[in-house]
């Protein structure tokens, strides 16, 4: 496991958290990796009933690394972060997130696929992709829409405005607000809570719940491409170069 992502077990919960607070928690290539790889063992160690993402210091996490994502502009089908949403999307256990600070672009998109979301009030979620010209991922043109209707939706990804912890919860993408220094806690004990329960019929009912993956795994797929076109526009490539010159 890389630095960059920390992992410890507990009571049958693995936690995983990005620790780059120097760079809000920002993921770059080494940090996708490491969890998909994390992922990946999880599924298949039977000991592991649920998973609790968080990030270490004030943030959640930033997004792609802004030094990557000039990468990924260059070689995007070598990058990692699609396969690591697309982890999201097919993984059969429980996710658990705790929420603090900045959850941008993937930080946030990837709060739809967990199962239970626990946030500050100040925590800030934002999903700029529009304003880069670029088109949204992690299925979030599909799940932000089911989850918030259609007019909240065009207001967080279409116009890219940016809502708080507070206001997360207010749209049922947050189950619980807890103060910086008790959300890990408040996520890890219903993590707990979680895996205590008879895996079958937990995994049996997150499925019926969810339904087929396929489908988001298709609209993953289909942001994908259509977010590799959009690098190519000099009007895309154009944004990120004045956002990388300003950088977060």
């Amino acid at each position: 496991m890389s630095e960059k992502v920390l992992n410890a077990r507990s009571e049958g919960v693995l936690w995983l958290a990005f620790n780059r607070p120097e760079k809000k928690n920002a993921l770059d290539r080494e940090s996708y990796l490491a969890l998909i790889g994390a992922l990946d063992e999880a599924r298949r160690d039977a000991a592991v009933r649920a998973v609790v993402f968080s990030g270490i210091g004030a943030d959640f996490t930033a997004g792609n690394d802004l030094g990557d994502f000039r990468d990924f502009m260059e070689k995007p089908e070598d990058f990692p972060a699609l396969a690591f949403v697309r982890t999201l999307a097919a993984f059969e256990k429980p996710m658990v997130a705790a929420v603090a600070g900045d959850a941008v672009g993937v930080g946030a998109t990837m709060l739809f696929h967990c199962d239970l979301v626990y946030a500050t009030p100040q925590a800030r979620l934002r999903m700029p992709f529009i304003d880069l010209g670029l088109v949204p991922e992690a299925g979030a043109s599909l799940l932000v829409p089911r989850r918030f209707g259609m007019a909240r939706a065009s207001q967080y990804l279409l116009a890219g405005e940016a809502f708080s912890g507070e206001d997360a919860f207010r749209l049922g993408l947050v189950n619980a607000l807890a103060e910086p220094d008790a959300v890990l806690e408040m996520a890890m004990a219903a993590a707990k809570k979680l895996a205590q329960k008879p895996p079958a019929a937990l995994l049996a009912a997150r499925r019926l719940m969810r339904g087929d993956p396929a489908e988001i795994l298709a609209r993953i797929d289909e942001e994908a491409a259509l977010f590799a076109q959009a690098l190519a526009s000099p009007t895309t490539r154009e944004r990120l170069s004045a956002f990388f010159a300003r950088g977060r």
